[in-house]
């Protein structure tokens, strides 16, 4: 009854550790990008990822682009939707 029990575990802890390693790569580099409106720069946070494809915007599809800043002041530095 033993081996059965500890090959049963073994099998449990495999699964576990596959599925925390795939689950930690679904987001891999999230990054805050921002829509400047007119008198406030970079103040409308939006979620992106620098992983390239479609531009990051308010809306999905539509919107104004985001940008990530690169000071503390401006948002120029390219984002991606996620």
């Amino acid at each position: 009854m033993m081996p059965v029990a500890v090959f049963v575990l073994a099998i449990s802890g495999a699964f576990l550790t596959t599925s925390m390693q795939s689950e930690a790569k679904v987001d891999d580099d999230p990054i805050l990008g921002y829509v400047t409106v007119p008198g406030a720069p970079c103040s409308i946070e939006v979620e992106c990822s620098t992983d390239q494809g479609d531009a990051c915007r308010l809306f999905d599809d539509e919107g104004p682009q985001a940008f990530a800043k690169d000071s503390p002041t401006t948002c120029t530095e390219v984002v991606y939707r996620p």
